[in-house]
């Protein structure tokens, strides 16, 4: 007998919407991670594992490689940051290239360390790591190939890390994510407190798993000074990872009514300069932050993603449930439109 999986929030939510707009919502039921949406006018809409049919395949295919996505938005003017590919050994012989893990070091002094590393295909913050020198570089490089056979060195720019969600030119949502991180109460140890985190999480409704094993976790205590074993201050933050990923453990913080609009203008600039309809703007912000004008801030295009998953930022509040609910009742809207 197959086991059957649980649903996600957005196959939950598709379920319950999908007849609001005159539309069935077919699960394919051993995964549960599939499905069609059915409209009275003979429209078929396919959704799987969080992506949906708004986005054409090639602008969401670019949007997923983050080197290519880098260049078109440079190219369309957008600030990124300097980067440099690097190749799995066996494929670069197949491409011809001589970019490999031997010659990373010589373009990360380039940069100057400290360092980003990150898979160039990869979501979710997924062995995204901050790298301080060589030997840190090597092996952040060999756990990347381990997914993908492309991984990208960038400059390490820390600043304030935001998500803004676009629809159609619209806003949907904007919040500041905040990595994985625990405060001390002056008893507890770091392994008490993240133990008390995920707790915390499951009894919200938020399906995130924090990885107690995840090595870039030991790496960014020690650099801190601690221990799973130590018992941090009172009221003093320690941080567990570097990327700010939600589905890693990450908080996020709402900002959609306070957004600038002038933020708000690039981030709808952008999904539409990259042929998308909906997709979540990452943006680091390295002076001031996006409640402020443009010309108070200075920032830079993280990436982009051409299927923001929203499971986790929905569990922050019931305002945010709302957002989200509404949200996807006009996606429905739009999904049931002929192209």
């Amino acid at each position: 007998m197959s086991r059957k999986h649980k649903k996600s929030f957005l196959i939950q939510l598709l379920s319950k919407l999908a007849p609001r707009v005159g539309a069935r919502f077919v699960l394919e039921p051993e995964w549960r991670s599939a499905g069609q949406i059915i409209y009275k006018n003979g429209i078929v809409r396919s959704v799987r594992a969080g992506a949906l049919d708004l986005n054409h395949i090639g602008s969401s295919d670019i949007a997923r490689d983050k080197d290519f996505a880098k260049f078109f938005m440079k190219r369309l003017g957008f600030p990124v940051a300097h980067g440099y590919t690097v190749f799995h050994d066996e494929w670069a012989k197949t491409i011809g290239s001589t970019r490999t893990i031997a010659s990373a070091h010589t373009y990360a002094k380039k940069l100057g360390y400290p360092v980003i590393v990150k898979p160039n295909s990869k979501t979710q913050g997924f062995d995204v790591q901050v790298v301080f020198k060589e030997r840190e570089l090597r092996s952040a490089l060999r756990k990347v190939f381990k997914n993908d056979r492309v991984a990208i060195i960038e400059r390490y720019l820390p600043g304030r890390d935001y998500r803004i969600v676009v629809l159609d030119g619209e806003i949907i949502s904007a919040y500041e994510r905040i990595p994985l991180s625990v405060v001390g109460d002056g008893k507890s140890s770091v392994l008490g407190l993240l133990t008390q985190k995920q707790k915390l999480f499951d009894r919200s409704g938020r399906d995130t798993k924090i990885n107690f094993d995840d090595p870039r976790i030991k790496v960014k205590l020690r650099r801190q000074g601690y221990a799973f074993t130590s018992v941090p201050p009172k009221n003093t933050k320690v941080f567990l990872l570097d990327n700010a990923n939600l589905s890693t453990g990450g908080d996020a913080i709402d900002i959609t009514r306070s957004i600038h609009p002038s933020f708000c203008k690039i981030a709808a600039e952008l999904t539409k300069g990259m042929g998308l309809r909906i997709a979540g703007v990452d943006i680091m912000v390295t002076k001031g932050d996006i409640t402020k004008s443009l010309k108070e801030s200075n920032y830079y295009i993280i990436e982009i993603n051409a299927a923001p998953g929203l499971d986790h930022y929905v569990t922050t509040g019931t305002a945010q449930r709302k957002i989200v609910e509404a949200m996807y009742l006009k996606v429905l809207k739009a999904l049931g439109k002929k192209d």
